[in-house]
């Protein structure tokens, strides 16, 4: 088993201490969201916990898990947590255990449209969450991609649940399904461009065949157009300086 991944129970100290430093650190200037899954802690890989047989999800066990991860990040000092498991009924259930633990202040930010995608392999290799045992892959809880509909039922019950903000994932693969949802429901609405889109441009400039900045920028762009109001993105450290050179 790799080191710091358990099986069961998983432990969401490290996190937690990492929140609590940043916000010792930063005070009330520094807004943190922070990221609700399962897959960097368990063995399998998987978003959530496996029964006992090891053939499928067990939704329940796993929400169960995710909303007691999202109570400790919040009380170590989240200001926002986000669920990116794809779980059912996970934002109700986090909902409800922030409000438990008056924590009722604290967002949600919900992977309401989370696509079963190519583009995280840059991100399942470095957090070491590529699955490798019980179902072969993600498919059974991550959207079709040739499934827009299901992406609006999906945001629908996020948005019902509790869900503070809502998000695509993937971003440049579904612009369309982006601007389809930021006018059917009005919550604000963020995009992710995930690890694959930016290692692709990253790749590019390597060989001299884009800018990086313009390129970036671009995407951003083509985000904001499509109706997003916030973008995760791995150039954020990068972002004052992209813009300013796309500028020029």
């Amino acid at each position: 088993m790799p080191a710091g991944k358990w099986e069961h129970a998983p432990d969401f100290g490290f996190t937690s201490r990492c929140i609590a430093d940043l916000r010792r650190r930063f005070g009330r200037n520094l807004w943190i969201s922070v990221d609700v899954c399962l897959c960097s802690y368990t063995e399998h890989g998987h978003c959530g916990l496996l029964d006992i047989e090891r053939e499928h999800i067990d939704n329940g066990r796993s929400v169960t898990e995710l909303a007691r991860a999202a109570c400790e990040y919040a009380a170590a000092g989240a200001d926002c947590v986000a669920p990116s498991d794809m779980m059912d009924g996970r934002i109700g259930a986090i909902r409800r255990a922030l409000d438990g633990s008056d924590l009722e202040r604290t967002l949600i930010l919900s992977y309401a449209a989370k696509f079963h995608s190519c583009f995280y392999g840059p991100f399942r290799h470095a957090a070491d969450s590529a699955p490798r045992s019980g179902p072969e892959d993600r498919a059974s809880y991550q959207i079709d991609p040739a499934r827009p509909t299901d992406a609006l039922q999906s945001a629908l019950r996020d948005e019902a649940e509790g869900a503070d903000i809502l998000m695509v994932k993937p971003g440049l693969p579904y612009l369309d399904v982006l601007a389809r949802l930021t006018e059917r429901i009005a919550r604000p609405w963020a995009v992710y461009e995930v690890s694959g889109e930016y290692a692709a441009v990253e790749a590019l400039a390597s060989q001299g065949l884009v800018n990086a900045a313009r390129a970036h920028v671009e995407l951003w762009t083509a985000f904001t157009r499509a109706g997003a109001t916030m973008i995760i993105s791995y150039g954020a450290r990068h972002a004052r300086r992209w813009l300013a050179e796309a500028q020029t």
